[in-house]
């Protein structure tokens, strides 16, 4: 293994190890950068990686009986594979990238080749991405650790559903590592050693961070920089695109609606199109209202979010 040695987890508190993992950008920090994290914002990443914020495990349910299963993934391994699974107490650095950490589930030695072992859980919605492959966040993280480690090979293992377990073998991807690299040294000199606020993208962590950032509007009016002009030129250009495509594809749909008539499916070549009847009971919130306003008053709930738009750009 060609990596250094950062730190050393064998006596390090939970908090002392969040603290060290700021220090760096770590193979689970990877997709928030790239953007395909919908848990996490890239903006929530770098508040803590400048110390803006505390470090934050982003713990729920799953993230804790990952943990808990975590050994019982690495038996199933080595029960089922033969190869034992040694864990290193170590949080790793890249040699000529100092950035760059790894804090590895195992380690395991296959014909005297020493390789990466990662453990994850998932859930059975995730079964289909597992069984094409591995899950693209995932894929970043080990390229993520064999680029720090400059080993060739992973095994990644995962019990789905909490009954059906899958293992595999990940190979090097030297051109996926050259970009990850990239993606990290910019991210990690011009947004945390810079001080750069990151540029949002469009995913569903950084969408769920704004609106509960900012959650309320303070009915207050600003002037925006210069470059909102092209940003919402853009916005109205793709806004308009995306209604035009819309219409198109619900005119397709309704084609094959008109050819269906009164028929639940239709095959044609590979597909099957389908046009189902679906019962539903909804509650009647008007009618109730109106026949019982001081019930209704005593259990309406309510809430507020922010409409976002934009006016003023057609001609």
């Amino acid at each position: 293994m060609k990596a250094k040695v950062f730190a050393d987890t064998s006596a390090m508190t939970r908090e002392e190890w969040l603290k060290y993992r700021t220090m760096g950008i770590g193979g689970s920090d990877v997709s928030v950068i790239a953007g395909i994290n919908p848990y996490r914002s890239v903006f929530q990443l770098w508040l803590e990686k400048t110390g803006q914020t505390e470090p934050c495990e982003n713990g729920n349910e799953c993230t804790h009986f990952g943990t808990v299963l975590e050994p019982i993934v690495k038996q199933e391994f080595t029960e089922r594979t033969g190869i034992a699974v040694s864990e290193p107490k170590y949080i790793f650095q890249h040699p000529d990238y100092p950035f760059m950490f790894a804090n590895l589930d195992g380690v395991v030695n296959v014909d005297g080749e020493e390789c990466i072992f990662e453990a994850k859980t998932a859930s059975v919605y995730k079964q289909n991405e597992w069984n094409t492959g591995v899950p693209p966040e995932y894929m970043l993280q080990i390229q993520h650790y064999m680029a720090v480690t400059g080993l060739k090979k992973t095994y990644i293992a995962a019990l789905i559903g909490g009954n059906h377990f899958v293992y595999k073998t990940v190979e090097r991807d030297d051109e996926m590592i050259a970009e990850i690299i990239e993606m990290e040294r910019r991210f990690w000199e011009e947004n945390v050693l810079g001080g750069e606020e990151p540029v949002p993208d469009g995913s569903e962590g950084t969408t769920s961070w704004l609106n509960e950032q900012y959650s309320e509007s303070n009915g207050e009016s600003i002037e925006l920089p210069e470059e909102t002009i092209s940003i919402c030129d853009e916005y109205e250009d793709i806004s308009e695109q995306i209604e035009a495509l819309s219409a198109e594809k619900d005119a397709l749909g309704n084609r094959l609606k008109a050819m269906l008539k009164n028929n639940e499916t239709g095959l044609a070549g590979k597909y099957k199109v389908s046009w189902k009847t679906v019962n539903s009971s909804r509650f009647d919130s008007t009618r109730f209202k109106a026949e019982n306003p001081e019930l209704y008053g005593k259990y309406v709930k309510q809430s507020s979010s922010r409409r976002f738009g934009i006016s003023g750009g057609a001609t």
